[in-house]
C-alpha cells in the first residue's frame, strides 16, 4: 500500500517585500542563505519577520542583510541577547559577490530582498539587482495596470 502524503497545504514562503516592484527596477534575481541563531529560526517559523524595508551591504567581500526585522519570542531564552535589527550574513559564492559588487560600484544598483522562504529546511533570501524608480516612472506603471484592469472588465463583459 503507498503511503498517504501529509495534508499540510502550507506555503515555503516566510516573507515579501511588495513595495519593491512599486518602488524600483528589478533586474537580476539572486537567492542566498541567511546566517541565523537559533532564536531567529523558532520567531521565523511563527511568522514574525518584516523585510520591507531590507537591503543588502556589501562589506569587506561579505554581503549583509540589513533592516529586516525578526521579532523575540516571548518564550525566548533569558540568556540570550535578542537584537531584532541585527545584521545578518548573506551566504553566497564568491563568484556572486563579486559581480554584485562591480555592478553596485560601477553600475549604480542597489540589492533589494523581495522574498524570503523556506528550501527544504534552510530560510532562503530572493534579492534583486535594483535602480530607482522616478514618480514619473511609478505613474505610467499605476497607469498600465489601470488600463489592463479596465481592458479586462470591458471583454469579461463583451463575452456574456
Amino acid at each position: 500500500m503507498a503511503k498517504k502524503k501529509s495534508s499540510k497545504s502550507t506555503s515555503n514562503t516566510i516573507a515579501l517585500n511588495k513595495k519593491a516592484r512599486h518602488e524600483y527596477f528589478l533586474s537580476d534575481k539572486f537567492e542566498a542563505g541567511v546566517e541565523l541563531q537559533g532564536w531567529e529560526v523558532k520567531s521565523i517559523r511563527a511568522g514574525k519577520v518584516n523585510i520591507s524595508d531590507t537591503y543588502i551591504h556589501l562589506k569587506n567581500g561579505e554581503a549583509f542583510l540589513l533592516g529586516s526585522q525578526i521579532q523575540p519570542l516571548n518564550s525566548a531564552s533569558t540568556h540570550v541577547i535578542c537584537d531584532p535589527m541585527r545584521y545578518r550574513k548573506l551566504l553566497l559564492n564568491k563568484r556572486e559577490i563579486d559581480r554584485l559588487v562591480g555592478a553596485t560600484e560601477r553600475e549604480g544598483f542597489s540589492l533589494i530582498a523581495t522574498a524570503m522562504y523556506w528550501k527544504k529546511c534552510w530560510v532562503k533570501l530572493e534579492f534583486h539587482l535594483a535602480k530607482g524608480k522616478k514618480m514619473h516612472d511609478k505613474r505610467a506603471d499605476t497607469k498600465d495596470k489601470d488600463w489592463s484592469r479596465e481592458k479586462e472588465r470591458l471583454m469579461k463583459h463583451k463575452a456574456r
